[in-house]
């Protein structure tokens, strides 16, 4: 057999791009080279991750967030209400939107007029979830999706031939169109294909353990910069550390009790002793990126297109949205119906999107360092985080809310997230493209673009209802991804929609 796409990599990002390209009835094989996906290191507190503005918009137009998130969520929608996590406590007097390299920013404190094109949503702003509830629903999903997991079969190596790539795995050979790397940071498939990765070597190795200790009062809680490094204890005794020993320590050796307790001692300059260690990891800042994410049939995507450090929780965020942005892309392109450049597209509009993480990373590093330096510059970042333009300005890059492909000129709106726009029966507009596909939502009803749609019947539908607030608008076409194509008021150009139609949907049928 055949496979239209195989994935190799059964994690988030392989998992919700198998889903999305079922949605246009492809074959799809995911081959994942850990026998058991269990690991308590996808539990919290570890497993915990927050998900950005994008991601929660992605699951909810898919119908997947209240699998994913519901029961741990902790949101803030853009009115300005927000929801505590069961057992969190009492409200205190100032809610953190978020932090950047541990520097809170006050979530009142942030200017939500500054984005005008937004409409609450369902899942608000920011929300907490498990990585091993992210993976049992977007498994789920899969399976029931028809996708084809194989467990215990890593990509060892493969070949390409012009219609087809040659994979094999666990002493089999499987046959695809078309192959995703989607196996992580050490992608077996970006290595096999040359792909080149670029970036910058680590500074420090940090640690996240579990442990107990025989005098927990010893160690202070909350975050600690010391001479020689940070460490954070968010309840007694689980710790998260950095040494900045430019990476010695990461997968070399085994993770022992002795090991973790002297390098606590040095960095927090207690004589602390520990007396069992629970669970252990280890992680560095090493941030690369492929220069390419595609070599003729194969793609990379997630962290096997691009790593960094876990500072300040992008990462997952970051393929969820590689796998958004490809699926559809990669989908038209298998059926014969993309326009020219369209798979182009996903590394033109995704690998800047990668660029700017890898260097809020780096910035992050570069204010936890053990320096007078770092700590003058940590003083005025603080000082700025805490005026509304600055807070407003570190809610937008951590929260997603700033994500923009460059579409060309146009509408504002255009190359961005859409609105939730409310219709008037209740209808949201995430709700109308859980198919796939793209969406002609126009409020004014005119025969012209209803025409439209009809041209591009099967690869965008049409509605025609106004909105509770249509936020100026007359219509707006929108790609299988959610993002805006086009945007037009009363006085807007049809022929305009027309354009964008056919440089997302191909020719018309």
């Amino acid at each position: 057999m055949i496979y239209d796409v195989v994935i190799a990599g059964a994690g988030p990002v392989g998992l919700f791009l198998a889903c999305e390209l079922r949605l246009a009835d492809l074959s799809v094989l995911v081959l994942e080279q850990a026998e058991d996906p269990d690991s308590p290191l996808k539990r919290p507190p570890f497993g915990r991750r927050g998900l950005s503005v994008p991601t929660i918009e992605a699951f909810y137009r898919r119908g997947l967030l209240n699998d994913i998130a519901a029961p741990q969520r902790t949101k803030h929608d853009t009115a300005g209400s927000s929801a505590s996590t069961a057992g969190q406590g009492t409200q205190q007097p100032h809610r953190q939107g978020g932090h950047f390299a541990g520097i809170p920013f006050d979530y009142d404190n942030v200017d939500v007029s500054k984005w005008p094109y937004r409409l609450p949503g369902p899942g608000g702003t920011s929300m907490a979830a498990d990585m091993e509830q992210i993976e049992s629903a977007l498994g789920a999903r899969a399976s029931a999706m028809g996708v084809q997991i194989r467990r215990g079969l890593g990509v060892e190596d493969f070949e390409q031939s012009q219609d087809e790539v040659a994979i094999r795995a666990g002493g089999e050979t499987f046959r695809g169109r078309w192959l995703v790397g989607c196996d992580g940071g050490r992608s077996t498939v970006r290595k096999v294909s040359g792909f080149e990765f670029v970036g910058t070597e680590p500074e420090l190795t940090g640690y996240s353990v579990q442990v107990t200790m025989a005098d927990p009062d010893k160690l202070a809680q909350g975050r600690n910069y010391t001479p020689t490094g940070m460490y954070f204890q968010s309840q007694p005794g689980t710790i998260a550390m950095v040494e900045f020993d430019k990476g010695a320590f990461h997968r070399t050796q085994p993770i022992t009790l002795e090991h973790v307790q002297a390098v606590l001692r040095r960095i927090s300059g207690t004589d602390v002793t520990l007396t069992a260690l629970l669970l252990a990891t280890t992680w560095t800042d090493r941030a690369y990126q492929a220069t390419a994410y595609r070599k003729e049939r194969v793609l990379l995507a997630g962290d096997a297109a691009h790593i960094h450090s876990p500072l300040g929780g992008q990462g997952l965020n970051l393929g969820l949205g590689d796998a958004m942005n490809l699926g559809w892309k990669l989908a038209a392109t298998i059926r014969g119906d993309a326009p020219a450049g369209l798979l182009d597209s996903y590394r033109s509009e995704r690998h800047p999107v990668g660029a700017q993480i890898l260097d809020w990373s780096r910035a992050q590093v570069a204010l936890m360092r053990p320096s007078p330096h770092s700590r003058a510059l940590e003083a005025i970042i603080r000082d700025l985080i805490d005026t509304r333009d600055g807070a407003t300005y570190f809610a937008e890059r951590l929260w997603g809310v700033s994500l923009h492909y460059d579409s060309g000129s146009g509408h504002p709106l255009v190359g961005r997230s859409a609105p939730d726009f409310e219709l008037l029966d209740g209808t949201k507009l995430g709700e109308l493209i859980g198919n796939g596909k793209g969406l002609i939502l126009d409020f004014d009803a005119r025969p012209s673009l209803e025409a439209l749609a009809r041209r591009w019947s099967g690869r965008i539908t049409y509605v025609a209802s106004d909105a509770k607030d249509r936020l100026g608008l007359s219509a707006v076409l929108v790609r299988p991804d959610g993002f805006v194509a086009w945007a037009g008021d009363a006085a807007s150009n049809h022929e305009e929609a027309a354009q964008a139609a056919s440089r997302w949907f191909g020719e018309a049928g």
